[in-house]
């Protein structure tokens, strides 16, 4: 996907692998499946996807493209902790899911983040990889000090129990920015099947009419006192180190146009009432 932290294409550049875009669909900001097939060679590895601001993936239309061309499927589920789809954990989909715990995500341990798999194979591995590569005096492969702290754990433990309430705060929240803004011609992300999906509120990402208009609502707000980021801006696929170029011109009208406002479980009532003022008069 383009539509994605650098993060997530840099993992990429990093194992001197060669990412190849696949354009994203226009109502959920997920990549778009029906992109995804004309784009695999011989060369293809894994779909790489992200669970957008918490938003499934089409994940049934790309676990039968992966299956039908052997290839792996890994989501990047930053946005996904508390996230649904069907029942199950948005985590809990692909042969891989990764997900970010920091500081400034629904559950954080200041930093860290963890990966999901299932199978004693990958797991081994990856454990492997975070330690040095050895268990005790028993070396296997390489690795790197990938650990988390004490200090993160304890963090993570005092997190965890609050994250239904967090949830619920949120969705508070998202109902007045929802409320607040119905005058407005600003346009949100929608899930693939509403129905099946239980939302984690982690943003409140707004799509603008052009980009002039976002430039001017975020100077606006920031001098009001209201810090905004432009999430995810650039597209991915226009990267200046990137070696070549491809098109994905869904994606990068998207990210010119999308802003992400305040959103966190003690936002005062009246800050998002003044949000929505100020975009009114926009």
């Amino acid at each position: 996907t383009p539509f994605s932290y650098v993060a997530t294409t840099n993992v990429l550049l990093w194992e001197k692998c060669t990412p190849v875009f696949a354009d994203i669909d226009t109502h959920t900001f997920c990549i778009d499946p029906d992109k995804i097939e004309a784009l695999i060679t011989e060369r293809t590895q894994a779909i790489l996807a992200t669970h957008v601001y918490g938003y499934p993936c089409a994940v049934e239309k790309i676990e039968t493209i992966a299956a039908k061309h052997k290839l792996k499927v890994i989501y990047d589920g930053a946005h996904a902790f508390g996230a649904k789809y069907k029942e199950k954990a948005l985590l809990s989909y692909g042969d891989i899911s990764t997900c970010s715990f920091h500081a400034t995500k629904l559950f954080h341990t200041v930093e860290g983040g963890c990966i999901i798999c299932h199978d004693e194979e990958t797991y081994t591995k990856l454990f492997l990889y975070r330690s040095f590569g050895h268990t005790g005096d028993d070396y296997y492969s390489v690795g790197i000090n990938g650990k988390n702290s004490e200090f993160h754990a304890a963090m993570g433990l005092a997190v965890l129990p609050s994250m239904e309430w967090l949830i619920k705060q949120r969705k508070d929240a998202a109902t007045l920015y929802s409320d607040g803004l119905k005058g407005t011609d600003l346009i949100y992300p929608s899930s693939v099947n509403i129905s099946e999906h239980k939302w984690n509120y982690a943003y409140w990402p707004v799509l603008f009419g052009s980009e002039d208009k976002l430039l001017q609502a975020r100077s606006i707000l920031l001098d009001n006192g209201f810090n905004t980021r432009r999430y995810f801006f650039p597209s991915l696929n226009t990267l200046p180190f990137l070696t070549g170029s491809q098109c994905c011109p869904v994606s990068e009208d998207i990210s010119r146009r999308v802003l992400c406002l305040p959103m966190q479980h003690d936002l005062a009532p009246d800050n998002i009432k003044q949000v929505c003022a100020i975009l009114n008069r926009i």
